[in-house]
């Protein structure tokens, strides 16, 4: 409540918690005061060798649960449940930052097309999901929660309500609309069984699924003989593509709903390389 965490967020920091006690209670260590910096240590090795049944974590997933664990202790001694904070000098290990991959645009036009090729209801649904994606870079979470009302056609404009329940009004493409208005017309009529607001509906009638949309992203890639993507790949490609546009990067920041514009920036490295492979073509010098 107090810091406003997403549902998934609070999901994964639980899972982590849960884990930490389990360690804790399996090396006879009951009370929080008893936690001691190297016990913090033993725990975060742990992790990236996998212990107690649990398998061993990447280094990202690493980082997350020394920050959950990290603020657990925090909280204890801000609350008095402890006297000291053994993880405050604790750090959370390095992650080596990846670079997104952004699709190619005639890449994402086959996986649009071969989602759409579908008889309705299904057809329209997954070119107009695909679209959305695509057209306003939306987390696929962010898609799936998505009511009717949410969307207006005739402004072109859609709200979204993002990590944490901070919300953005974003601009519509004429793509991103036209094919929610299709999807609206000859594919939701025939998927939805009652009264539901939410837009992108499963076959049963209730709202979409991440999972499911993941699937329909799955099948749209097999279809059109293109490696399989993730549903982020289509935001990654969206931020990528804007950029590469002439896009400035707070704009792009808005878009995306990041708090921060160093997370945004890691999209500038990617049109870098851009650039690098026109130079390199082009002036007579470069090489």
């Amino acid at each position: 409540m107090e810091r406003g965490l997403s549902r998934n967020t609070l999901s994964s920091y639980g899972r982590d918690l849960r884990r930490y006690a389990q360690w804790c209670a399996d090396r006879g260590i009951d009370a929080v005061a008893d936690v001691r910096a190297p016990d913090l240590e033993d725990y975060a090795a742990g992790l990236r060798r996998g212990t107690g049944g649990h398998s061993a974590l990447s280094a990202s997933s690493a980082a997350r649960a020394v920050v959950a664990v990290r603020g657990f202790h925090r909280f204890c001694a801000d609350e008095g449940l402890a006297a000291d904070d053994p993880a405050r000098s604790w750090r959370p290990p390095s992650v080596p930052q990846r670079l997104p991959k952004a699709m190619s645009y005639d890449r994402v036009l086959a996986l649009i097309a071969a989602a759409g090729a579908q008889d309705p209801p299904l057809g329209p649904r997954d070119a107009a999901l695909l679209e959305f994606l695509y057209g306003t870079g939306a987390r696929i979470s962010e898609a799936c929660g998505l009511d009717i009302d949410d969307i207006d056609l005739t402004e072109r404009t859609v709200l979204l309500r993002g990590k944490g329940g901070k919300e953005r009004r974003l601009p519509l493409g004429s793509h991103a609309a036209d094919a929610v208005e299709a999807y609206l017309v000859r594919g939701r009529p025939g998927l939805a069984s009652r009264g539901t607001p939410a837009l992108f509906l499963n076959t049963r009638g209730n709202r979409l699924s991440r999972q499911s949309a993941w699937a329909v992203l799955s099948a749209a890639a097999d279809r059109a003989d293109v490696p399989a993507v993730s549903p982020h790949a289509l935001r990654h490609s969206f931020a990528t593509h804007l950029l590469e546009g002439g896009a400035d990067v707070r704009v792009v920041q808005e878009l995306l709903g990041h708090a921060s514009v160093t997370t945004t920036q890691v999209y500038t490295k990617v049109t870098v390389d851009t650039l690098r492979e026109v130079y390199a073509a082009s002036h007579p010098r470069a090489r």
